[in-house]
């Protein structure tokens, strides 16, 4: 294991692996920490010990398409939205992790989290009906935070709609005392406007793309450091840097896909390693 020092230690045994057990690993998802994302993950811890009040505080996280926040949100409830059994020997779910219908709709949203539970409901139920459901499950199972992903899918209807849903997403945080979490692309932003109540429930926070500078060598590093090739690629050189970045233009997901594709290939030709020449053939 001693021999691969350009590898993280706990991966170093993945290295002396065969082919097939190597592509395996690259393609399972792996945390990868870096500032911005550990500040939010710190933020949304914060947010499951907040005492209930009548105005809980929310949150709308904002990313450019495949720039992390799915990851974030994985990471997040790996580290504190698995269910559990307390004293009592009664369920508790701390986390529940939904997506945004695809387009605004209340019915779709309250299904959306009952299936969460495993509650079972029927889609000719009244809105009325699966409103008490859910707000009974949220109770029910102690939840301390409600995360809705690609909030951005809300800006499919109309206005109308969209003011219903956000209405429905307030009214669950009020009768609940929950927080709420909301990620989505930039656009998403545009569902707040719908009420001016709703500017001032979400304090908004972007994850903005990576600008080329000495946080980006740190993650490119990082990422060099999970990959399993026996021969070291130098990544963080201020050249590579640089090329890396120009290619991916400093989005997260297109880096962590390249260098995947990358060291795939560094695996399947022998080459075991990553240079501006296996770089460019994947282009």
């Amino acid at each position: 294991m001693s021999n691969y020092p350009h590898i993280f230690q706990e991966f170093r045994p993945i290295v002396d692996q065969s082919n097939e057990e190597r592509l395996y690993f690259l393609e399972e998802d792996r945390w990868i920490g870096y500032p911005a994302a550990n500040d939010l993950l710190d933020q949304l811890k914060g947010m499951l010990t907040l005492p209930k009040r009548s105005r809980m505080p929310n949150l709308l996280v904002l990313s450019k398409p495949n720039n992390g926040k799915t990851s974030i949100i994985n990471q997040f409830f790996k580290l504190y939205g698995e269910g559990y059994t307390n004293e009592f020997n009664n369920a508790v779910k701390p986390v529940i992790v939904v997506q945004a219908p695809v387009s605004p709709d209340e019915k779709a949203l309250y299904m959306a989290i009952l299936d969460r539970f495993w509650e079972p409901f029927r889609e000719r139920d009244p809105v009325a009906k699966l409103r008490y459901q859910v707000v009974h499950c949220l109770k029910l199972y102690e939840v301390k935070l409600l995360i809705i992903d690609e909030m951005n899918s809300l800006l499919c209807g109309t206005p109308i709609k969209q003011r219903t849903v956000m209405n429905a997403i307030k009214y669950l945080c009020n009768e609940t005392q929950i927080p709420i979490v909301g990620f989505g692309t930039e656009e998403a932003v545009r569902v707040l406007y719908t009420d001016p109540q709703h500017v001032s429930r979400f304090r908004v926070v972007n994850l903005p793309l990576w600008q080329l500078d000495k946080d980006f060598q740190v993650i490119v590093n990082k990422f060099e450091k999970v990959l399993p090739l026996k021969q070291p690629s130098r990544l963080a050189e201020p050249a590579t840097v640089k090329y890396l970045h120009d290619i991916t233009e400093g989005n997260l997901g297109n880096l962590r896909s390249l260098l995947r594709e990358a060291a795939k290939k560094a695996i399947i030709t022998g080459q075991e390693y990553i240079d501006h020449q296996l770089l460019e053939s994947l282009k």
